[in-house]
């Protein structure tokens, strides 16, 4: 798919431009030519290629308006205490440093990907939303369920530019040249409403499961859950519980009408092998059979970070390598070492989320290249196996890692949260945290807010979430103090410089 990732103003011009059809696999994509947007909309192909073309912002690597690598775990994880930023030097991916160490620009920092990224999202489902219902000889039923999609995918990127801005403009439908730039920004609490009406009038339109062609494809599971999850970043905890209840069931059991149940093995959620498993709730497919090479930047299709977190200089029989990108901090090492519930013992997932490269050179009597920030200690759930390089293209850009953004364990927690913050059934919250603890071996723990937010840590190191989970509770200043974390400024980012010229977008407090 040939994709342009420019500013938010020429994202609003441009609309959709381009389309690809799909192969293989839902998210896997072919070159077929452009077409214009005020002439496409003429089949169901089309239609369902204009589909594709909205969920592609999601599993974009690279790009944004400076052209960097913009795969929304690094820079999330550079800013939190799980890592540092790395590579190979201070100047290796400067958006990610520059979170790492909190000395954002309006002209510099990972904004730049995020927010045209987004709007490039929002803006080809506002063209699907006004041009669906009249699609020559689809169906029904069809129409009905692309509406539904496009609306979990608005509200997607909404929910991620609120999280990540605050103020922004809410956008729904297409603009002309005239209307782009007298745009205002809204009240958060507008955006999140439209959010909510997105996702409820969506959820009775989508399936409760998908056949496994069409892996990766919003679900009824994944729209309840994110609206779970929008409530809770709300405060309206009552709710955020009611959601959660029916994707989680009886915790530890199946959901009756999805399936969702946790994996047994912990290790097994990750693995490329186990794609779309039980407790995958909206995963974001990566593919390592489409012979990428680097004459394809802003098209990769394959998991580059799972190249970007390995260790620099280094490959044996297991991994792979790689740029030495979001080293481990010492205290994330140290919250597995030494865990909260005061046991003694080394938490079983350690070894699932980090490897401990130095013990690793040693043990095997080889080196490897110290990565800026280096501390011995990598991201291991998304790291590229030997095994899974590619036999095509540039096999370095092909892993077939997949992300599950939102998974069953990560909504037991957040449901376990959600009542105790709200004075729900607290055995209920307890019997959702233990379940989390007992997949790994571990005994049972109080269910306390404390207890919470230091499960959720461990349970879920390295996948995106620790940021917004420091920021939504508060504890960011505190916590990030030592990467120069300032309050009242750093809970949100600058917009971008180039997106306030000749507009009515006013920038950030602190910017």
């Amino acid at each position: 798919m040939k994709r342009r990732y420019i500013t938010y103003t020429s994202v609003l011009l441009m609309g959709l431009g381009v389309f690809a059809s799909c192969k293989k696999s839902f998210l896997e994509t072919n070159p077929k030519g452009e077409f214009l947007e005020t002439t496409y909309y003429s089949t169901p192909d089309q239609a369902f290629s204009a589909l594709v073309s909205a969920y592609d912002p999601l599993v974009t690597e690279t790009g944004g308006i400076d052209g960097t690598y913009i795969d929304s775990r690094g820079p999330l994880n550079a800013a939190s205490d799980d890592c540092y930023a790395g590579g190979g030097s201070s100047g290796d991916t400067p958006d990610w440093q520059l979170w790492n160490d909190y000395q954002l620009s309006s002209g510099a920092g990972p904004q730049n990907g995020y927010w045209p990224t987004c709007y490039a999202g929002v803006t080809r489902c506002n063209i699907i939303l006004s041009k669906i219902t009249g699609v020559p000889g689809l169906t029904t039923a069809l129409a009905s369920r692309y509406t539904a999609e496009a609306e979990f995918l608005r509200a997607h990127y909404y929910f991620d530019l609120e999280r990540l801005f605050k103020n922004i403009p809410l956008i729904l439908t297409p603009l002309t040249q005239a209307q782009i730039y007298d745009q205002p920004q809204a009240k958060p609490a507008d955006v999140y409403a439209q959010i909510e009406k997105d996702l409820t009038t969506a959820i009775p339109n989508l399936p409760q499961t998908v056949v496994t062609a069409e892996d990766g494809r919003v679900t009824q599971g994944a729209a309840i859950a994110l609206l779970g999850k929008v409530y809770l970043y709300e405060q309206k905890y009552t709710q955020a519980a009611t959601e959660f209840a029916i994707i989680n069931g009886t915790p530890g059991g199946t959901t009756p009408g999805y399936g969702y149940h946790l994996q047994a093995s912990f290790p097994a959620i990750f693995d490329p092998n186990n794609k779309f498993n039980s407790e995958s709730i909206f995963e974001l497919n990566f593919t390592g059979g489409q012979a990428y090479t680097w004459n394809n930047w802003n098209a990769f299709k394959g998991s580059v970070y799972s190249e970007q977190v390995g260790p620099r200089n280094f490959a044996d029989a297991i991994y792979a390598g790689g740029w030495g990108q979001n080293p481990v901090t010492q205290q994330l090492h140290d919250a597995y070492v030494t865990p909260y519930d005061g046991s003694g013992v080394k938490d079983p997932r350690y070894g699932y989320t980090i490897l401990n490269m130095d013990s690793l050179a040693a043990l095997e009597k080889t080196t490897y290249q110290a990565s800026y920030q280096n501390t011995g200690f990598f991201a291991l759930k998304y790291m590229g196996l030997t095994k899974f390089l590619s036999a095509q293209g540039t096999n370095i850009l092909n892993f077939p890692n997949d992300y599950i953004e939102i998974r069953l364990a990560d909504t037991y927690l957040m449901e376990a949260e959600a009542l105790i913050q709200g004075g729900g059934d607290a055995s209920r919250a307890a019997a959702l945290i233990n379940a989390v603890r007992a997949r790994v071996g571990l005994a049972p723990v109080a269910a306390t807010l404390v207890n919470i937010k230091a499960e959720r840590r461990l349970e879920l190191a390295t996948e995106g979430h620790r940021w917004y989970d420091l920021v939504r509770w508060g504890d960011a200043p505190t916590v990030l103090a030592f990467k120069g974390f300032k309050q009242n400024k750093n809970e949100i980012l600058p917009i971008p410089l180039q997106d306030l010229s000749a507009t009515k977008l006013v920038q950030n407090p602190g910017y």
